[in-house]
């Protein structure tokens, strides 16, 4: 099964290793009809603390690393 790869903002950087990342998604409402945002906010694995808050960032899936942890930054840079 293929990892997920989302694409979000950091929210927050205050925990040593850890970011907090913000993922919004648009749907359509089932009755009526309009695009609406949703957001989500996962916690992700970032080893050498290089992100800071506003950063846009892509995450991928991995094993849990803790409770809550249980996705990895990707390397690459968003512009």
């Amino acid at each position: 099964m293929p990892k997920r790869i989302l694409q979000g903002t950091v929210v927050s950087a205050g925990k040593e290793k850890t970011i907090v990342v913000n993922v919004e998604r648009r749907v359509r409402h089932p009755l009526y009809k309009k695009t609406i945002t949703r957001s989500s906010k996962f916690h992700a694995h970032d080893e050498t603390n290089d992100f800071k808050i506003g950063d846009k960032v892509r995450i991928i899936e991995c094993r849990p690393m803790s409770k809550k942890k249980s996705w990895i930054v990707l390397t690459d840079s968003i512009n």
